[in-house]
């Protein structure tokens, strides 16, 4: 069966899911960062990170990136994913979750994302769908479902490489309403940047494998007639509510809640400087 035949059955089927293991700048999927930027982030001491392009085949066999994931085979959690918001539309929603096999098992030929298989290994640098099972957790996406505005997109969301155990009430609740209100923020943006992610709890794990969310978090950067505006935002709080904040009291939070003594830029200076400026607080 070749590549267009796969993509046809994309159209109907929750079935192919991809995502390639790249180098350390991100270079093959760049386009999804403000100005080509990652963020930059150097993860605690003894924390292992990999970059990771999200992608689908095309009917050449060529990539299609979707997104950009930074992913910690220790916590087995997503630091952050990073991408192009486009104003959704309404996409049918599928769950059938994937791995990426490249963490795992270094010799493989697969360059991609797909189901998990029988191969033995699969599961030592990454979270399987099995330890979500009966944990209580939600698996809370960083590249939401409500932010996509097509079924590969859609489709390409749903990796246990973008998503973190998350509280199902901060999911199902604020954090919903929060995606739902970033829609509205974003919609009439002329171009607009996203990048979303997880604090782990570093105490605590499900199946005794997979390292909690404490905190997720949003930074978002709208163009608009020639003006950059940005927000903050993470939660849950004390209160089990979202906290909104600019660009750079983000920055120093999550400097803060990461423990590290490297300064986090979620966006380049020179732009965070503007959205700093630009930012309207609510009334």
């Amino acid at each position: 069966m070749n590549h267009l035949v796969f993509l046809l059955l994309l159209s109907s089927v929750c079935f192919f899911t991809m995502s390639e293991v790249v180098d350390n700048n991100f270079s093959k999927c760049k386009e999804f960062f403000l100005n080509n930027a990652p963020p930059d982030f150097t993860a605690p001491a003894g924390v292992s990170v990999v970059p990771i392009c999200q992608c689908l085949w095309d009917d050449k066999g060529q990539p299609i990136y979707l997104y950009a994931t930074l992913y910690s085979t220790t916590w087995k959690i997503p630091v952050y994913s990073a991408y192009v918001y486009k104003p959704s539309k309404s996409i049918g929603r599928c769950d059938t979750w994937y791995i990426e096999p490249q963490l795992d098992v270094h010799s493989t030929t697969e360059q991609c994302m797909r189901s998990k298989g029988h191969e033995n290994n699969i599961g030592t640098n990454q979270a399987l769908n099995s330890d979500y099972k009966n944990s209580g957790y939600d698996k809370g996406h960083l590249y939401p479902v409500l932010h996509t505005n097509n079924h590969l997109s859609m489709l390409a969301t749903s990796t246990l490489t973008n998503a973190a155990p998350q509280k199902s009430n901060f999911n199902q609740k604020a954090w919903l309403r929060h995606e739902e209100a970033v829609n509205e923020d974003l919609k009439s943006c002329d171009v607009a940047y996203v990048v979303t992610g997880v604090v782990p709890d570093t105490n605590l794990r499900i199946n005794k494998r997979v390292t909690v969310s404490k905190y997720y978090w949003r930074a978002t950067c709208c163009l608009k007639g020639g003006q950059y505006t940005g927000k903050g935002y993470y939660g849950p709080d004390e209160q089990d509510k979202l906290q909104e904040l600019t660009i750079e009291e983000l920055n120093k939070k999550l400097q803060e809640f990461y423990k590290v003594k490297s300064p986090i830029s979620i966006f380049p200076a020179q732009i965070s400087l503007k959205l700093n400026r630009k930012r309207e607080r609510p009334s």
